[in-house]
């Protein structure tokens, strides 16, 4: 589960930060707070 956790954190940020790339500020905001919420480092949702 934890692995999961982590691909899944690691895209979310990820597409944060293309979203930043291209202009959409809001939309990368809001997809790497996210994603450092799911991933198994931050404070996880699942748990």
């Amino acid at each position: 589960m934890a692995t999961l956790l982590w691909i899944l954190a690691a895209v979310l940020v990820v597409s944060g930060i293309f979203s930043l790339v291209k202009g959409q500020m809001l939309w990368g905001i809001v997809l790497i707070v996210v994603g450092l919420l799911v991933g198994p480092g931050g404070v996880s949702v699942f748990t």
